[in-house]
């Protein structure tokens, strides 16, 4: 399902000459290895960069360090400056975001372990959806990726 789903994206970001840099947390570096699995994938894929700490998030993707403190590193908004900002550094068309929490530990009674959000950004359509996704860390972690790939289907369609 995932090789299927991967060779879809690469035909269309091929087909339609889109270009994507991906600004991951949670999943760590994982949507970046799976969109680069495909031989050709250089022609789209500009840039992957894992912004795990709020620190880098700051520094690296240059999203307001207050709005982590206010809405929390783990947000739509934050989310959506990843997106943005990855985007505007590589010059690319679509530009992701994802932050999220996949425990097993750090949870809360406001975002649970599980907690993500996934938000894409191009000229003309920006998204940003709020999941939450059950199992372990790994599976945590997959489910994201997973669901980045089918919403990242979801727009190149549109």
């Amino acid at each position: 399902m995932v090789y299927r789903l991967l060779n879809q994206i690469h035909t269309l970001l091929i087909k339609n000459k889109q270009t994507i840099a991906i600004a991951e947390s949670c999943t760590g570096g994982l949507l970046s290895n799976l969109l680069t699995k495909l031989s050709g994938s250089s022609q789209y894929f500009i840039l992957g960069v894992v912004a795990y700490s709020n620190n880098a998030k700051k520094k690296v993707l240059n999203v307001p360090s207050s709005l982590i403190t206010t809405r929390g590193a783990v947000s739509k908004e934050v989310a959506s400056s990843m997106a943005e900002r990855i985007r505007k550094v590589a010059h690319t068309d679509i530009g992701m975001g994802i932050t999220g929490i996949a425990g097993p530990s750090k949870g809360s009674p406001q975002k649970p372990v599980g907690t993500v959000f996934i938000a894409l950004e191009s000229k003309k359509k920006k998204i940003c959806k709020k999941f939450r996704f059950k199992g372990t860390r790994l599976c945590i972690r997959k489910k994201a990726a997973l669901k980045s790939l089918e919403l990242l289907k979801e727009i190149l369609i549109k």
